[in-house]
């Protein structure tokens, strides 16, 4: 599902949004793309990721639009894993992305590098593309030298890859998300110079690997155009709101105006 050149804008939305809510946002979020046709080149690639019993309806509802629907999580293989849910299913329902490695997961439900990869690898066997979620935790703050983007990069750089069992050439059929842990829920992003000296170390370990690398943690509309080298946003909870998502779709637009993009399929 990774597209070269293209800017990736999507969001999550958690737990915040009950099952009707969750289609009335669906729904929203629909009117927001279609009246942006330009979307339908490939230059910008929406994605949005409710909650599990709403995939189904939301399959439907977005039938025959380019927005890519994403799962939150996975499990790892079929069988007997009670309360998980499989990638194979998940690519049944009509899901082309599935988030992997989330802070909140880590953190709460303790899911180490080892998890992670083996939930990738299935994600790939399914054709599903993961949304690799990476960043630092208090290592690194906002404002900090670009040592310290180094040192945050060469971190995430060894979150990616574990999760690729040491397989680079897998890297190029991953979106990175990089959410530094900090910014997360917080009041304002990362700060946008930092965050690119992270990707820009990142790209240069990643040795020529064409991976998409977006940025999560508190984004919102204005940060895009700030950013240099970086292939989109995961949104926060503004983006419940459709309006606002299509504010930073109209910003990605202008950014990707006269760019040709090519698509990779994954799988």
């Amino acid at each position: 599902m990774t597209t070269t050149g293209a800017l990736y804008i999507g969001v999550s939305t958690k737990m915040y949004l009950g099952y009707r809510d969750s289609l009335e946002w669906l729904n929203g979020i629909r009117r927001e793309v279609d009246s942006r046709p330009a979307i339908a080149a490939g230059r910008v690639v929406p994605f949005v990721i409710p909650s599990f019993p709403v995939l189904p309806a939301a399959a439907d509802l977005l039938a025959d639009s380019p927005v890519v629907l994403g799962a939150q999580d996975c499990g790892w293989a079929d069988g007997p894993w009670t309360g998980e849910v499989s990638p194979s299913m998940l690519a049944e329902l009509g899901v082309g992305l599935v988030e992997v490695g989330h802070a909140e997961r880590r953190r709460h439900f303790s899911e180490d590098n080892a998890m992670v990869s083996r939930k990738v690898g299935a994600a790939l066997d399914a054709g599903i593309t993961p949304l690799l979620c990476v960043g630092e935790g208090t290592m690194a703050a906002p404002g900090g030298s670009d040592a310290r983007a180094e040192a945050a990069a060469a971190f995430v750089h060894g979150q990616v890859g574990a999760a690729v069992g040491g397989d680079w050439g897998l890297a190029s059929r991953l979106v990175i998300a990089y959410e530094p842990v900090w910014a997360i829920g917080a009041a304002e992003p990362a700060d946008a110079g930092y965050v690119t000296a992270v990707v820009h170390h990142l790209k240069t370990m990643l040795d020529g690997h064409a991976t998409p690398i977006i940025y999560g943690g508190s984004a919102k509309p204005g940060l895009l155009p700030t950013l240099d080298g970086v292939s989109g946003l995961f949104l926060g909870r503004f983006a419940h709101d459709p309006s606002n998502f299509g504010k930073v779709l109209d910003e990605a637009l202008s950014l990707t105006e006269g760019v040709s993009p090519r698509r990779q399929h994954a799988g």
